[in-house]
Parts: C-alpha cells; sequence; structure tokens
C-alpha cells in the first residue's frame, strides 16, 4: 500500500508545484523542475521513503525520459525555426564550441578523480547544450551507475543555481560593459512593438511552455491521450532497435532512436498541432526530476563534492567565460549572448523567465529556436563525445 501511496506521489506532485508556481511568481522564477527536484531530496533525506521504494524510483526513471522525449519533440517545426533565429545561431554555436572546450579541459585534469568521468562528461555536454532531459537521456545511453546520474543531477543543479541567479540580477548591467547592447527591430513596425513592450515575432514565439491551463480538458486532453501514444509506439519501436544492437551500444541506439522518431513525428502535421504536447513532455520530466532527486544522498555528495563539483563548476563557469570572450570577438550583443547561454543550459522553457529579467520580448524567440535545437543535437554530441574522449584520455 505504501508503494502504491508513493507512485501516486511522484504522479502528482509536480501538479502542485505547477499550482504553487502559477500563485507566486517568486517559485515561477526557480521553475517547477528545480523545485521538484528539491522536494525529491528533501523526501530522500529526511526519512519518509518507505522501505522497498527502490524498484519504484527505478521504473519511474527509466521510462520517463523515453516517454517525455518524443513529447516535447513532436511540436518542433525544424524549418519555421532556422528562419526565426537569425544571428543567435553564431551565439549558439559560440556556446557549443565553449562548452566542448571547458569541459575537454575539466576532463583533462579531473577524468581520473571522477568515477566513470566519461559518460559524466558526455552528461554535461549534452546538459550545456540542451538541458536536463539531454543529461538523462546520455546517461541512460550510456549506462552511467544510478549514483553517478544522481550526483551528476546533484552537481548540475548546486552549481548552476548561482549562475541562473546571476543571469537574473546582474548579468546584462555587467555584460553590456563588454558586449554591444541589443538592437532592437527597426521601422515603424519594430518601433511601435519596442513602444508598447511587444515583440514583432509572432505569437509562437511568446508561447508560455510552463502554462498548462486547460490541459484537462477534453479537446485538449484527448489529442493528448493521442500523442501519449504515438510517444509509446516510438518507444516500443526504440526498444526493438535496443534489442538488436550490441550490448554496449544498446541503450545509445535506444536515446537516439527515440531522438530521430520524435523529430520525423515533428515533420507530421497532425502530430506537431496537437495542442500542449510540450507541457505534457514537460510534466514527466517533472515526475523524472522528482524521482531522481529521492534517489539523493546528501551525506554521498558531500563526500564527493571535491571532485564531481569542481567538474562540473569549471565545464559551467569555464563555458560562461569563454563564450563571453568569443562573443566579444564576434560583436554578439549581450542579450542575445544571455538568452542562448539560458537556452543552452537550462533549457527552453527558462527563457521567457530570463527575457523578462532582461525586459527584452525581442529575444524569446531566438531563445526558444536555439533551446530546441541543443535538445536535437545534444544527445547526439554528448553521446559521440563521451566515446571520443574515453578513446582519447581513457
Amino acid at each position: 500500500m505504501k508503494l502504491v501511496l508513493l507512485s501516486l506521489f511522484l504522479l502528482v506532485c509536480p501538479a502542485l508545484v505547477i499550482h504553487l508556481c502559477r500563485r507566486w511568481p517568486a517559485l515561477d522564477k526557480l521553475g517547477p523542475a528545480l523545485i521538484c527536484y528539491g522536494l525529491g531530496m528533501l523526501i530522500a533525506n529526511i526519512g519518509v521513503l518507505p522501505e522497498g521504494s527502490g524498484p519504484v524510483q527505478t521504473m519511474f526513471m527509466n521510462i520517463s525520459v523515453p516517454l517525455a522525449l518524443p513529447l516535447l519533440l513532436f511540436s518542433l517545426d525544424l524549418k519555421r525555426w532556422s528562419k526565426l533565429a537569425g544571428r543567435a545561431f553564431l551565439s549558439f554555436a559560440l556556446v557549443i564550441v565553449s562548452v566542448l572546450a571547458a569541459i575537454t579541459l575539466s576532463y583533462f585534469f579531473y577524468h581520473e578523480r571522477v568515477e566513470e568521468s566519461w559518460k559524466v562528461a558526455g552528461m554535461l555536454i549534452g546538459v550545456y547544450t540542451g538541458g536536463s532531459i539531454n543529461l538523462n537521456a546520455i546517461g541512460l545511453a550510456l549506462k552511467a551507475k544510478e549514483h553517478v546520474l544522481v550526483l551528476t543531477n546533484t552537481a548540475d543543479m548546486l552549481v548552476c543555481t548561482p549562475y541562473f541567479l546571476f543571469i537574473l540580477s546582474y548579468a546584462q548591467r555587467v555584460l553590456t560593459k563588454i558586449l554591444p547592447p541589443f538592437c532592437y527591430p527597426t521601422g515603424a513596425m519594430g518601433d511601435a512593438a519596442r513602444g508598447r513592450g511587444d515583440t514583432v515575432c509572432d505569437e509562437a514565439g511568446m508561447k508560455d511552455f510552463n502554462d498548462y491551463t486547460g490541459i484537462f480538458r477534453p479537446a485538449v486532453a484527448l489529442p493528448l491521450a493521442g500523442a501519449a501514444l504515438v510517444s509509446i509506439a516510438i518507444f516500443g519501436i526504440s526498444y526493438a532497435l535496443y534489442s538488436v544492437v550490441p550490448v554496449e551500444f544498446n541503450m545509445a541506439a535506444l536515446m537516439l532512436g527515440i531522438t530521430t522518431l520524435g523529430l520525423l513525428g515533428s515533420f507530421v502535421p497532425k502530430i506537431r498541432s496537437i495542442p500542449m504536447t510540450f507541457q505534457f513532455g514537460q510534466y514527466i520530466i517533472m515526475i523524472f526530476c522528482l524521482v531522481v532527486g529521492s534517489l539523493a544522498d546528501l551525506g554521498q555528495v558531500v563526500m564527493s563534492a571535491p571532485t564531481i563539483f569542481i567538474f562540473t563548476a569549471i565545464a559551467v563557469y569555464g563555458s560562461m567565460l569563454l563564450h563571453v570572450i568569443l562573443a566579444a570577438i564576434f560583436r554578439v550583443d549581450a542579450d542575445t549572448m544571455i538568452i542562448t547561454s539560458v537556452a543552452a543550459v537550462f533549457s527552453p522553457p527558462f527563457v521567457p523567465v530570463v527575457a523578462a529579467a532582461l525586459k527584452n520580448k525581442d529575444v524569446i524567440i531566438s531563445g526558444i529556436a536555439t533551446g530546441i535545437l541543443g535538445w536535437v543535437i545534444g544527445n547526439y554530441l554528448g553521446i559521440s563525445y563521451a566515446y571520443l574522449l574515453k578513446e582519447l584520455f581513457g
């Protein structure tokens, strides 16, 4: 009975978190996923988890990412996004170069001190080019040990929190002393939009990916159920691929298969037009965050801190510093640099929050476009680069 209650808690808790975030804007700035992870850590370390909960936690952890990933990709229109991002793609390319350089440096110095360091490097490349969904997908693909996956998630959350607070507070003021200011749209339409505080981009760029209003209405819920069935089918097809690939590569094949089929689904208009598939996928990711948090042993985290936290800190702050330097060389403006960094490191749902802090709605579409691109390439990049680091350095 206790395990049934635990399952219900994992399924329902994200809905409560979403409700609280809608009521209190301060919580919304932290983001539901981060709060779910924190709640999971809380229940893991105050002794309320029932005995024998491990199999339930493992089940939720193993199925949530494969089911969520296609749902997150279904609403993507690749052709459309490619025409809207403009100069932001340059900044995003600089993010990728910065992340690869910083993680390579960190790996060179610390790969012998961090358990499964090449897998951790791959996960960090994924998370800092696309977000937590990539970190966890790559961790599963590379068959990272459960406690290594949990430690990497924990290190990511704790190391990135000060960076996010800096982004929300002083980043724009500091970086405009180094980088050019953002250039608003010109012409009558752009001037009018600027005066109203509106953006000249279309409404798709303004969509709040954290808005779950109406998700339970039959007109929304029934198509979403169909999308969930497609996601399950994609999982099943990819699992068939998993079963025929050599064991050392089968999880990588599973995740790359899911990513590829999810992208192909986005080219089908009937699938792409299903409302709120992204939100549904995000909800499942919140369940995942809750589960991963509930597996975090803070005592073990503290013992591991001198290595995995330094490894992660070099990746985050080293890449940020290099991104600023490259942005200055290529004359990328401060707001675009900030929003593409946020899109890569924190993922698209954080883009509207940061755009509001920047008081610049015009960067939303660029942030969402590059963030989604990061989701798309993050799994490929993280998995392939992890194997490359393993071959080069061991």
